[in-house]
């Protein structure tokens, strides 16, 4: 038996695949984890059911899944716009932690009423963010470097200003822990009342829902997704793709760097090394996962809210290793690939049956 694979690229995407393909790639990262759980003897069923009904099922672990969810809102946000301009921001981590050193100084050492303190927060964090952005944007716009490299690197370079940082300039609190002092509490997030989450979540879902009516419903929201879609056709139409480039790259910025400072101010209330549990790189996929619009990355950015809260839940109801939980995010990766090498090619699979006892009509074909 000869079995014969091709490869064609799609005129159209089928309705049930461009729609669902979040969905199944979801599915089958669930369905092909639930082996890694089998075998450390846990029950898939159980162990889901403790990953993504039991942190819904009481206030405080609502409550914990919004503000784990929140930072990838605005995280994904800021790969989900360059993306539409056909940019990759891999660089939000660097944002993250420029936004949040940015943040944390003003609330540490300038003094203003509660509601002023936070506005200068928040635009500290999201100046500092926008130029973490504005490098790669503008070697991207101005001279073709890849914003992939450029970006990705500038990243690290971030972290280990954030480390120095807390180390040095800005070290604080008793002993040589490498933190900062603890923010006052006129800079620390108020809670919402009943949930108990902090007030980051209703920024986060605003700023999802400028973005999607900006990206959706304004001509700005057309050349960039025009750009993304054909550049030369843009440029030749009279689009300014010098501006878009940087544009969406400074927003993004500005939208992690707040990202940033949202965890610092709303859970961790000091600055420290690490502070971020991947919250720039998880955004990668919750804007791709999201990329047809704003609306879409706050799902995903839920889902993986979810999926952090609920692996800590799983962790210590079954004892099983944190780094499931990054496998799960790793199988999601993979099959969000994949999904979308199958949105632009078909595959047709050829099956010829050989041999001297072959039979009329044993050449199968399947198109996928």
């Amino acid at each position: 038996m000869n079995v014969d694979v091709d490869f064609t690229a799609r005129k159209s995407v089928p309705n049930w695949l461009s729609y669902g393909s979040s969905v199944f790639t979801i599915i089958a990262a669930l369905a092909v984890s639930s082996l890694a759980l089998v075998s450390l003897g846990v029950g898939p069923i159980d162990a889901y059911v403790s990953m993504f009904i039991q942190p819904l099922s009481s206030l405080t672990g609502i409550a914990n899944v919004l503000e784990k969810s929140t930072p990838l809102i605005l995280a994904g946000l800021a790969v989900y716009l360059p993306l539409r301009a056909g940019l990759w921001n891999i660089g939000a981590t660097g944002q993250i932690y420029i936004g949040a050193i940015v943040g944390t100084w003003i609330a540490l050492n300038v003094s203003l009423p509660p509601l002023l303190l936070l506005t200068a927060m928040f635009m500290g964090a999201a100046l500092g963010g926008a130029f973490w952005g504005f490098i790669p944007g503008f070697l991207r716009a101005k001279w073709g470097v890849n914003e992939i490299i450029t970006s990705l690197l500038i990243a690290y370079a971030a972290i280990e200003i954030n480390g120095y940082m807390v180390r040095g300039p800005m070290q604080g609190g008793i002993g040589n822990f490498p933190e900062s002092e603890l923010l006052p509490s006129v800079a620390q997030l108020p809670e919402l009342p009943i949930i108990g989450s902090h007030i980051g979540i209703i920024f986060a879902l605003v700023s999802a829902a400028i973005i999607y009516v900006v990206v959706q419903k304004t001509n700005s929201g057309y050349e960039i997704t025009f750009t993304g879609s054909n550049p030369d056709a843009a440029n030749q139409a009279g689009m300014n793709s010098f501006l878009i480039y940087v544009m969406v790259f400074v927003v993004g910025g500005a939208l992690a760097g707040m990202a940033g400072l949202i965890e610092i101010a709303g859970i961790q209330n000091k600055l420290r090394p690490g502070f971020s549990p991947g919250y720039g790189f998880t955004a990668i996929v919750v804007a791709l996962l999201g990329r047809d619009n704003a609306i879409k990355v706050v799902i995903a950015a839920l889902f993986f809210g979810l999926l952090l809260v609920g692996g800590t839940t799983l962790e210590t109801a079954f004892a099983v290793p944190s780094a499931l939980i990054e496998v799960i995010q790793a199988l999601v990766i993979l099959f969000l690939i994949t999904a979308e090498f199958l949105k632009s090619y078909k595959v047709d699979l050829d099956v010829n049956f050989g041999g001297s006892n072959q039979k009329p009509g044993a050449t199968a074909e399947e198109g996928v």
